[in-house]
């Protein structure tokens, strides 16, 4: 993966989709978020939210045996891609999944939103779920 321009490092790591592999995915992201000049809250915050994308992909990602994590650095903070390899929640009911109030089923969702400071999804059947959460350092 070619870096971008003030990038500071990527790593990039691949976990089976199964449960007992989610905290070495929290793990590896904790210590790629201390590089950085996160306070504890914040690693904290990155930790619990890899580990929400995690498990909603070994939930939803039908026919996906595996899960990608990119951390990417930059001076402005970290940005973590974790993406599926199967046929997930399509993206109208990720749309329709309200971020201002947590209900049943969009819980994991609510919380990444509220713990990032940006979140994108981009659903494909052919390709994945891709999950992009961006957190920036406070200055």
């Amino acid at each position: 993966m070619p870096q971008s321009q003030g990038t500071l490092g990527v790593v990039e790591l691949r976990i089976p989709s199964k449960a007992e592999w989610v905290a070495v995915a929290r793990l590896a992201v904790a210590a790629v978020a201390n590089r950085l000049n996160f306070s504890i809250e914040d690693i904290e915050d990155v930790k619990l939210a890899v580990a929400e994308a995690c498990t909603n992909c070994i939930q939803h990602a039908e026919g996906s045996d595996q899960i990608q994590i990119t951390c990417e650095t930059g001076p402005e903070g970290l940005t973590v891609r974790v993406h599926d390899f199967g046929r997930g929640m399509r993206p109208e009911g990720l749309q329709s999944i309200r971020t201002d109030e947590p209900h049943v089923g969009g819980l994991g969702v609510f919380l990444i939103r509220s713990l990032m400071d940006s979140v994108e999804y981009d659903v494909n059947p052919e390709r994945g779920t891709n999950l992009v959460m961006t957190k920036k350092v406070a200055h």
